[in-house]
């Protein structure tokens, strides 16, 4: 299969231990996102391996049967995580690296790969084009949303 990936990246001006709380450590409930994470029965701390379920909104309950389920793939606190989230006809993997910037903030690289699991080639090649503005689209909308998770974090500290 033929998968698409888009990168980016922004600075902020809080420190990368800070950025790390707000982009890797999944909490049950993300205002910035509205999205509720349910972590699997396994899960101690978090690292390769930890399972997810991610449902739109604030559930009250479990998710519901088909909600996506994602994996952490990647985790090398405080530097770069990276998560696998399998839709039915889609994979997506988000990778998040930090650095520090001289300035003692945090530049934000994030990089997602969609890959299709399914269909026909034929109509995976006509959608390229318009999945790699998807894909790139996705990746400017979450880092816009960077400062909002880190501002939300430090206001819970």
């Amino acid at each position: 299969m033929s998968a698409t990936t888009a990168a980016g990246s922004c600075d902020v001006p809080e420190t990368p231990a800070e950025v790390w709380r707000a982009l890797a450590l999944l909490e049950p409930y993300c205002s910035v996102c509205d999205v509720s994470y349910v972590l699997g029965e396994d899960s101690g701390a978090p690292g390769v391996g930890t399972t997810f379920v991610c449902a739109p909104g604030r559930l009250d309950g479990a998710p519901a049967a088909g909600a996506p389920q994602g994996e952490i793939v990647e985790w090398e606190p405080p530097r770069v995580v990276a998560t696998c989230l399998r839709l039915t006809p889609e994979t997506w993997t988000t990778r998040i690296e930090l650095a520090g910037t001289g300035d003692g903030g945090t530049r934000v690289t994030m990089t997602i790969t969609h890959e299709p699991t399914g269909g026909s080639r034929v109509v995976r090649q006509l959608q390229r084009r318009a999945l790699r503005r998807l894909v790139q689209r996705t990746v400017d909308a979450e880092l816009a949303k960077v400062p909002a998770h880190v501002h939300r974090v430090g206001r819970s500290a």
